[in-house]
């Protein structure tokens, strides 16, 4: 597995802390803050498509 670089967590008020990440080979990742070890893997399209929906308000209740 590739490196993953993580970005600087973001952190709502009330709710859990998320960390977003990348690697060389062109993956993004998404885990709770401290607890890296356990993300979830994706391409980094899908993961931008998520957080524009979220922005958006499409899917709110995920978060």
């Amino acid at each position: 597995m590739s490196d993953i670089t993580w970005e600087t967590p973001f952190c709502a008020e009330g709710s859990s802390c998320f960390r977003i990440g990348t690697d060389a080979d062109g993956n993004a990742y998404i885990a709770v803050n401290g607890q890296e070890e356990h993300h979830l893997t994706d391409s980094r399209e899908a993961l931008r498509t998520l957080i524009t929906d979220i922005k958006a308000g499409k899917a709110d209740h995920l978060l």
